[in-house]
């Protein structure tokens, strides 16, 4: 069944939305996977937050058309699915390791902006670590400078006091 027109300009207008707010797009050939493996895709990416959407590669031209994303339109020929997320690893990560997993899956290419990325480039990406991983470790690095400053100025009341402690203890040894 095909689509209205109508319905054919609210989706490209969804495609675009999502366009709006995206770091990365990335093209998956899903020729031959079962429903059952593109419903558990779909649920992956949903908690991943990614955008995951099969679409008609003539509507999805017309979305990228003037965006960063422009230059994947070379690559849209085939039964594509469709990842969007604002987080790109995430989006690399989702795709990739489904795609490792089920191999009628296959990766074709993907976008950041203005940069058009191999199958190869993906799968880089996707061995990056997550937005959060990176934030935990640069914090953790600006923290290291101030715990061991609070360390060391911590060991000189502690030093005098163990010493106040040994005197103590070694007088109460003389007096008995």
């Amino acid at each position: 069944m095909s689509l209205s027109i109508e319905e054919k300009k609210a989706l490209v207008g969804e495609i675009s939305t999502q366009l709006a707010g995206a770091q990365a797009v990335i093209l998956a050939d899903y020729r031959g996977l079962p429903v059952a493996g593109m419903t558990e895709l779909r649920a992956k990416a949903r908690q991943s937050g990614v955008y995951l959407r099969v679409l008609k590669n003539t509507l999805a031209r017309r979305a990228v058309a003037d965006t960063p994303f422009a230059g994947l339109a070379e690559h849209m020929v085939g039964p594509l699915a469709y990842g969007i997320s604002a987080d790109p690893v995430a989006v690399a990560k989702v795709l990739n390791d489904f795609a490792k997993a089920n191999e009628a899956f296959v990766i074709k290419a993907g976008a950041m902006a203005n940069y058009v990325m191999s199958a190869k480039d993906v799968t880089s990406l996707a061995s990056m670590p997550s937005r959060e991983q990176l934030i935990a470790t640069l914090m953790a690095t600006m923290q290291a400078p101030v715990a061991k400053l609070v360390r060391t100025m911590n060991e000189v009341p502690s030093g005098f006091v163990r010493a106040v402690a040994a005197v103590r203890d070694q007088k109460e040894k003389q007096a008995a």
